[in-house]
């Protein structure tokens, strides 16, 4: 039964997965460890996962919109935007449902287009925006019972790189990749 339940699980999340074309993503949390480290003078420093970047590169190979949202600020985020070519890179955000209704109104993409992955309650606000809510692994447990997907890795650890396989898989263009490889295109 258990086997079943997982299978017609993965079958919804598939068919759900398939009609995203806008991937919203906090930042820290999700795409860092949520650790915020300062250097001498003040500077605030993020670890970034080399793997969720190259996710979040395929998922723009196959054309869908990533953009980030976050309430932090501090230079780094938009630093690691800029390196993985987003252009909706919003940050100092005190009210994540305005500010993503903005985004989806801006793009022309509906509720029923958007995946957001978050991991804490600032991010369970825009639950009813979004057709899928998405979580790490450690995810406060608020927005892991409301997600309909909880990821197997925490964030900073691979969680977006594990979502987007998600999203590959459902659009059919992971096994080509996963046998051949990827090469970023120049042109």
């Amino acid at each position: 039964m258990i086997r079943w339940m997982q299978t017609w699980l993965w079958r919804f999340r598939r068919t759900k997965l398939s009609v995203i074309r806008l991937v919203v993503l906090d930042v820290d949390g999700v795409l860092t460890d949520g650790g915020l480290w300062f250097d001498q003078d003040g500077r605030l420093q993020k670890r970034f996962d080399v793997r969720d970047g190259l996710g979040i590169r395929l998922l723009q190979d196959a054309g869908l919109t990533i953009a980030f949202l976050s309430g932090g600020k501090g230079g780094a985020t938009e630093m690691r935007a800029r390196q993985l070519g987003i252009e909706h890179c919003l940050v100092g955000i005190k009210d994540k449902p305005i500010a993503l209704e903005t985004l989806q109104q801006k793009l022309g993409f509906t509720q029923k287009q958007t995946a957001f992955i978050g991991d804490d309650l600032n991010d369970l606000a825009v639950r009813p925006q979004v057709s899928l809510l998405i979580t790490p692994s450690d995810a406060c447990y608020a927005i892991r019972r409301q997600a309909d997907w909880v990821l197997g890795r925490r964030g900073g650890h691979g969680a977006v790189r594990e979502a987007a396989e998600g999203f590959l898989k459902s659009r059919n263009r992971w096994r080509k990749l996963s046998a051949q490889g990827w090469r970023e295109c120049n042109d």
